[in-house]
């Protein structure tokens, strides 16, 4: 079995600079998935987005090209691929030549497919053309509720409760103040989360006692993500959900992991801290 432990991770590091897809580092969902309650079929719909802003490679006459690239990795996947190894895996492009931006895509393709263990969607843009645009999470913020803390890790759903005597109401809430560790070299992870629902009022001061007690824990983006999705969804029994994250980048990648219960595609849009 795939653990982060011998990985890349964390780990002095020789950087190559020619194709190798043996770089990138699948780690099955599967374990931290039964963790959280997660069973077959999954319980909501969704993907990992990942941008990318240092992908370069070689055309033919050895001329240097650039290019920004999205990646669309489906829920269903049974592997997340470690984020380390997916950085190696594209610097080893920066020497090697290929014969069109269309190779390039078909190899990324191939080899993250093969990786998480399901169809990858590539998107490659010019390195000047408006990838994405920006803009925040859309919802009202809950980060100037005047609420004391003193609570930050483990993550407690016991925070989470909503009112079942108040009239249904369809919301969108989001904080800028989530914050967890990577799972081996401790390094923080932030990010913006966006919570839409459709059922009881969500009570405010405890979702976002709730956000901040990941300020300590540790674990991946896409695991936070279906934590929150999984907690919300047993604590506050709302009839729709969503949960977007949208995590700064780190060593030029970034990771925005989307759950809903009903078929979505998220927009990919840029936020201010990214």
């Amino acid at each position: 079995m795939s653990t982060p432990d011998q990985s890349l991770l964390g780990k002095d590091t020789v950087y190559i600079d020619r194709y190798d897809p043996s770089l990138l580092f699948p780690i099955p969902r599967a374990a931290k998935r039964a963790e959280i309650g997660v069973d077959e079929p999954l319980p909501f719909h969704g993907c990992d987005i990942w941008n990318t802003y240092e992908l370069s490679w070689l055309d033919a006459r050895g001329k240097p090209q650039l290019a920004v690239a999205e990646f669309r990795v489906p829920a269903g996947s049974p592997n997340i691929i470690e984020s380390k190894s997916f950085k190696l895996y594209l610097n080893g492009f920066a020497q090697e030549p290929l014969a069109s931006t269309d190779a390039l895509r078909a190899l990324l393709q191939k080899d993250l497919g093969a990786a998480a263990g399901a169809a990858v969607d590539v998107t490659l843009r010019p390195a000047r053309t408006a990838a994405h645009a920006f803009a925040d999470l859309a919802g009202e913020s809950i980060d100037d509720l005047p609420v004391a803390i003193d609570d930050y890790g483990p993550p407690k759903a016991d925070y989470l409760r909503a009112d079942a005597g108040a009239g249904v109401v369809e919301e969108t809430l989001v904080s800028d103040l989530l914050r967890s560790n990577c799972p081996v070299t401790g390094q923080p992870d932030w990010g913006s989360v966006q919570i839409a629902y459709r059922g009881a009022p969500i009570d405010r001061e405890g979702l976002l006692r709730y956000l901040v007690s990941f300020r300590t824990h540790t674990e991946f983006h896409e695991q936070c993500v279906e934590r929150i999705y999984m907690d919300v969804t047993a604590r506050c029994v709302p009839a729709r959900l969503s949960v977007y994250a949208r995590y700064t980048r780190r060593g030029g990648l970034d990771i925005n992991p989307f759950r809903s219960s009903a078929p979505a595609t998220p927009d990919n849009l840029r936020g201010a801290r990214q």
